[in-house]
């Protein structure tokens, strides 16, 4: 039997609902409602007119009962081309009166409004978190495609180790790892005799690199240790930087670390290459590692392992 929702009947949404579409095209929508909310920006579609209503995401002003509606006959203006929200404000109420009780209904209050600047915390909060393992390390391999940013070992806002076991010719050269892109990213790569570790800080010039000469073909274990030492006006974090080869300090200097993801998607972690857009213009498109062999690139938080554990496990409690 189909489910009714404060006396109207509900369509499912799965299974045959939206096979009547196929077999008879011209047939009017079974569909009544449908709303929409996402980062303070909201909308609501009813019976073939649409009102929405943008609201600037992380923005921190607030003030959503100021917020413009606008109103589109979709059924007679599929491109949204006219807005007719001064030609039918009752429209406009109506709907907006509706997107309240939906709204209501499914729990999307209260909304949110956190500002990018000062609650980055806060946002960062109320995404989903891999928990770190016990010993905070994580191994990655050549040969296989981008590992998505989400699902790889969190290297924003803590102290960090990247260390990779490598074997190269007097001729290596390339990208040995790479997370991000122009845009906020970081690699270790290989070029002209060099091994460079860049930071690119959200594009802004100039990229943060460290360089020592190439380690002497055999063997080797190369890397990076940044170390959090404090935190910035907008909670980027700050601290020395050493590059590695083997067990000896070959450059260091300072850096700055983005607390928000390199990328909304794409732009996973590489091993061995560059994907797509490089994080650095120094390697550019020409990032594949040539002149030796990547066994594999070990990824150490262990010093905030404890801590990301505990929140995750806090958390955990909270839902349940």
């Amino acid at each position: 039997m189909p489910k009714t929702v404060d006396g109207v009947e509900q369509t499912p949404l799965v299974g045959t609902s939206m096979r009547y579409t196929f077999d008879e095209p011209k047939a009017e929508t079974k569909r009544i409602t449908q709303y929409y909310e996402m980062l303070g920006s909201r909308g609501i579609w009813h019976k073939g007119w649409k009102a929405v209503t943008d609201h600037g995401p992380f923005s921190g002003i607030g003030n959503f009962d100021k917020d413009r509606w606008l109103l589109f006959h979709t059924d007679e203006d599929r491109s949204e081309a006219h807005d007719l929200a001064d030609q039918h404000p009752e429209k406009v109420k109506e709907l907006v009166t509706l997107w309240f009780e939906e709204a209501k209904r499914y729990n999307v209050f209260p909304l949110i409004d956190y500002s990018i600047e000062k609650d980055i915390q806060k946002i960062l909060a109320l995404e989903y978190h891999i928990p770190v393992t016990p010993s905070g390390k994580y191994t990655y391999y050549p040969g296989t495609l981008p590992v998505p940013e989400r699902s790889v070992a969190n290297t924003h806002g803590v102290s960090y180790k990247i260390l990779a076991d490598i074997e190269v010719t007097k001729d290596a050269q390339g990208v040995i790892f790479a997370n991000g892109s122009r845009f906020g990213g970081h690699a270790l790569y290989i070029k002209e005799g060099k091994l460079t570790y860049c930071y690119n800080f959200l594009g802004i010039p100039p990229e943060q690199r460290i360089s020592a000469n190439a380690p002497a073909p055999g063997k080797h274990i190369v890397g990076v240790e940044f170390t959090k030492a404090r935190m910035g006006q907008y909670n980027e974090s700050h601290g020395p930087i050493k590059l590695y080869v083997d067990d000896k300090v070959v450059a260091e200097g300072e850096i700055r670390t983005m607390t928000g993801h390199f990328s909304l998607c794409g732009e996973g972690l590489c091993v061995g290459y560059d994907s797509s857009d490089p994080v650095s213009s120094e390697y550019g498109s020409d990032s594949h590692f040539k002149g030796g062999t990547i066994n594999k690139v070990v990824f150490d938080v262990a010093d905030d392992a404890y801590v990301d554990v505990e929140r995750h496990m806090q958390a955990a409690f909270a839902r349940d």
